[in-house]
């Protein structure tokens, strides 16, 4: 177990510690946010038809199986100038062909085919450590999203020393920043951040190495890209916008990039469990899976049932428990806040999860 240890942290060890991890310590000496054991409702046996509820004229409702919805007649209620209405199936079919080509995907078991020196754990807590990086930053979360993508489809196709894991995370974050933001972070930011473990020259060389391997292929389809045009047609369940899908969505997702085992899902159906998972806590009586999203998705409720398991146990903390940065980190924002105590009490069971 010692050994362990000393084996993650040295795949981060020397880092500066960033304002949110100082906040973090400080409130350890205090009272630690620990969620009691919740019961939650069960996620009962769903089937992959979508129930919607109509009231007939006598007031009385009824249930009938919708089978297909006009996805542009949705668009066209939710006018939004950014999300290009005009163009925007084209631009999803593009990004859904995209996000399937072999040289955009990293290996589902790269780390025991191809690693040799660096372990699930060990790119558990790089990733835990960038989203505090990404945070100190500034950076958009698109950019996060990227460097992680950058950082497996590199580790897929070259073995990596362990001591050069953290050098490899900051290097792809300074690719993505500069593929992504107005004024990303120069590389002495980030030789600063690993507290100057590697030089600026290091840091540049292995830039280099990255986008070698990645044969300057730096855009890439993210769980961000399906995750806005699914919360865009969830809405159509609500009077109002609802803000807390949006939240809690982006949440949902963001812990996914702690998981190893979602590498190999594609960004647009952990984008659908997402948002499958994030409708039912919010609204556990009712069915989480509607017809235009499973149209608009392409996925069925049973196509989703093992990405929605590990996205809840990430959520309830029975995986990366450990790995607290995203937690901390949507916990500042309180504007938009979810109560997550609040919706630790929608589960009555960690082992009943079942579609």
């Amino acid at each position: 177990m010692a050994s362990n240890q000393e084996n993650i942290n040295s795949c981060v060890g020397g880092v500066r510690v960033t304002r949110l991890a100082k906040k973090r310590a400080m409130e350890q000496i205090g009272s630690h946010f620990q969620p009691a054991n919740k019961k939650r409702v069960v996620l009962g046996d769903l089937t992959n038809n979508v129930v919607v509820v109509q009231k007939t004229t006598k007031g009385v409702s009824k249930k009938v199986v919708k089978k297909d919805v006009n996805i542009q007649k949705i668009d066209d209620e939710l006018v939004d100038p950014q999300m290009c209405e005009t163009y925007v199936e084209d631009i999803y079919d593009y990004l859904r062909n995209m996000e399937m080509e072999v040289k955009r995907r990293p290996l589902a078991d790269y780390i025991e085919k191809v690693q040799k020196d660096v372990s699930v754990n060990m790119r558990g807590v790089l990733v835990d450590w960038l989203v505090e990086v990404s945070e100190e930053y500034n950076l958009l979360p698109e950019s996060l999203y990227l460097t992680i993508s950058y950082i497996d489809r590199f580790l897929s196709l070259n073995v990596l020393n362990r001591q050069r894991l953290q050098l490899l995370g900051v290097s792809s974050m300074l690719i993505a920043s500069k593929y992504e933001e107005i004024s990303p972070p120069n590389s002495e930011d980030f030789c600063y951040i690993t507290d100057n473990t590697y030089t600026k020259q290091e840091v540049v060389k292995m830039e280099g190495e990255v986008l070698k391997t990645l044969k300057f292929e730096t855009g890439n389809p993210t769980v961000k890209m399906f995750l806005g045009r699914f919360s865009q047609i969830a809405q159509e369940d609500y009077d109002t916008p609802n803000v807390q899908v949006e939240f809690l969505s982006n949440y949902l997702a963001e812990l996914s990039l702690l998981e190893y085992s979602c590498v190999k899902f594609l960004p647009s159906m952990i984008a659908a469990s997402v948002m499958f998972l994030a409708r039912f806590m919010l609204k556990p009586k009712s069915h989480p899976w509607n017809a235009a999203l499973e149209q608009l998705s392409g996925y069925k409720p049973s196509d989703l049932k093992e990405c929605v398991q590990i996205l809840h146990d990430l959520q309830s903390s029975i995986r990366a428990g450990n790995l607290v940065a995203i937690r901390e980190k949507y916990k500042q924002h309180k504007q938009d806040q979810i109560d997550f105590i609040v919706v630790d009490h929608l589960f009555t069971d960690h082992n009943n999860l079942s579609l």
